[in-house]
């Protein structure tokens, strides 16, 4: 049976118009339908012949792959409270008032931190923003102590940076007030009948108003610290994660518990009717901010054609469309070099002498000009690739002219690396030591030493990180859409300037100081059609074995 409403190819007029395909009116409106088919045939004849859809190079929608991404996060931890001691009396027959025997309370859970290879983003724990460790047991009867609280870990991917923002620490905060009032005796108020501290003292549940008045209640015991504590990282916090870590780094050691009362037995209180609670957990405010670790960094400005290279180059399956700002999230994918099926399309080896059997590419959303200013997505997905050891700088032949885009791009990245520099120069505050004047003539001269400790890795804090140099790093451009008409006076403009850059005579398009000095080369490419990416691989392996 015929469809009611039969579809015209390429056009909406079924949907829109649906009485102009009725059996009655289809014969009087056939010149029409006849014209649309003839300008339909003819507008695909005039566009570039593309691959077969639904291949790699150009899927349907639904190969798409989006992943919940996220490079910052800001979350609060808090380490496990202390557990509360015990008030407890032996309890046997023929015992009328037996000794006390409550125990201490369980130390607090503590919280560390881990990069793993199987995390990619941090969305995570953004998403739960405060992560709490577990609290400590209570003491209990027969000196039996309080469970210790369960510990978290806070799992990040690796090439993420930690910094502090902002500590409380309840027993570096009672040591220094026990330091502004030295020589007050402590839990004392003269100013009545309470003698001591609700917030320190746990009592008997049978104690009157007038036993605590009349009872004489001891010092309190200072802020304890737990023993892992010396092994925590060391405050404020600074890291560098940028290897995978077998164990687990410590940030903020549980909180000690409280006394039970056989610590408060003296000769005239055989049996106390009160305990000490547990100390409070340290809190902690961390910004992460996720930096992915690549070997080669894709830069270029919008529908440049970068996400398609990246398709090109491996099985990623990156979003990919004939528009602006496809790219929303950075992209990774890792090109194979040897599959142990044939011969390896180039060999080579790392550091260590191992065979490089692949290398990865991060693929990062198109900077517009002016991006600095926060123009378009701004640059701070640039950190994805500050981290990278080449940079290639992928500019379209067919948009204009291609120095004046390399020179764009360049431009925002040397933005990028001095808003970055200004920043940890803002952010560091150096550790300054001072010595007073060891003679008379160093004080008539005004000289006294004064040491500034720079902010980044030190023998203290070896993960403590360092602002690399972006200008520094080896680099080559990538000229996609060369297969299309016009384009090759464009490429030849572009080979031209880099030939004047690399002998010296044209000045480095970063216009920094000490730039790298190796050749930099030219690969005119069609990604849509796979053609010249084999270039790429040999190109990028040798400046990797560099």
């Amino acid at each position: 049976m015929p469809p009611r409403c039969p579809t015209l190819q390429g056009t909406l007029t079924p949907f829109l118009y649906p009485f102009l395909v009725s059996n009655s009116s289809r014969s009087s409106f056939r010149p029409l339908f006849n014209s649309l088919r003839r300008y339909e045939s003819t507008s695909i004849e005039s566009v570039q012949q593309l691959p077969e859809e639904g291949s790699h190079l150009n899927p349907p929608p639904t190969d798409y792959s989006r992943t919940i991404f996220t490079d910052r996060a800001t979350v609060t931890v808090y380490a496990g409270a202390g557990g509360h001691g015990c008030i407890s009396f032996l309890r046997e027959k023929y015992i009328a008032a037996g000794p006390a025997n409550g125990g201490d309370g369980g130390s607090g859970g503590n919280v560390y931190i881990q990069a793993v290879r199987g995390e990619t983003s941090l969305h995570k724990l953004a998403r739960r923003n405060i992560l709490k460790a577990g609290r400590g047991k209570n003491g209990q009867g027969k000196t039996r102590g309080g469970e210790r609280g369960d510990d978290i870990v806070l799992q990040v991917p690796v090439g993420t940076v930690v910094r502090e923002i902002e500590r409380v620490d309840p027993v570096a905060i009672e040591e220094q007030r026990l330091r502004l009032e030295a020589g007050k005796e402590d839990g004392v108020d003269a100013s009545g009948p309470w003698k001591w501290s609700r917030d320190k003292w746990l009592l008997y549940p049978a104690t009157t108003p007038e036993d605590i008045a009349t009872a004489e209640f001891p010092s309190l015991p200072r802020g304890r610290r737990s023993a892992l504590a010396m092994s925590q990282v060391k405050a404020p916090i600074s890291l560098d994660l940028t290897v995978p870590m077998e164990r687990p780094l410590l940030l903020a050691a549980g909180a000690i518990g409280g006394l039970g009362n056989p610590h408060f037995v003296t000769k005239t209180a055989p049996r106390p009717k009160f305990a000490t609670k547990g100390e409070q957990p340290v809190k902690i405010t961390l910004e992460l901010e996720l930096k992915l670790l690549a070997d080669v960094g894709l830069v270029g400005l919008p529908n440049a054609g970068k996400s398609t290279l990246l398709r090109a180059m491996s099985k990623s399956r990156a979003r990919v469309g004939n528009w602006a700002f496809t790219t929303l999230q950075p992209n990774i994918g890792t090109v194979v070099l040897d599959n142990h099926k044939g011969r390896p399309l180039a060999q080579a080896k790392y550091g260590d002498g191992e065979p490089r059997t692949n290398f990865t590419i991060a693929d990062i959303p198109g900077l517009v000009q002016d991006a600095h200013l926060d123009r378009g997505l701004g640059i701070s997905f640039l950190r994805h690739v500050e981290r990278a050891r080449v940079l290639a700088f992928v500019v379209d032949l067919n948009a204009g002219d291609a120095v004046k885009a390399l020179k764009g791009l360049w431009k925002e990245v040397g933005e990028y690396e001095r808003m970055k520099i200004q920043e940890e120069k803002e952010s560091s505050d150096p550790i300054v030591h001072w010595s007073p004047f060891t003679s008379v003539k160093d004080a008539l001269a005004n000289r006294q030493e004064t040491i500034f400790v720079s902010p980044g890795p030190s023998f203290e804090n070896p993960l403590a990180p360092a602002a690399p140099s972006i200008a520094g790093k080896p680099w080559f451009v990538v000229a996609t859409k060369a297969d299309l008409p016009g384009t090759k006076e464009n490429f030849e403009a572009l080979k031209e300037y880099l030939e004047l850059v690399n002998r010296g005579e044209e000045e480095h398009p970063s216009g920094q100081q000490n730039p790298w000095g190796g050749k930099v080369e030219g690969i005119p490419i069609s990604a849509i059609n796979g053609h010249g990416v084999e270039k790429i691989t040999e190109w990028t392996v040798g400046l990797l074995d560099d």
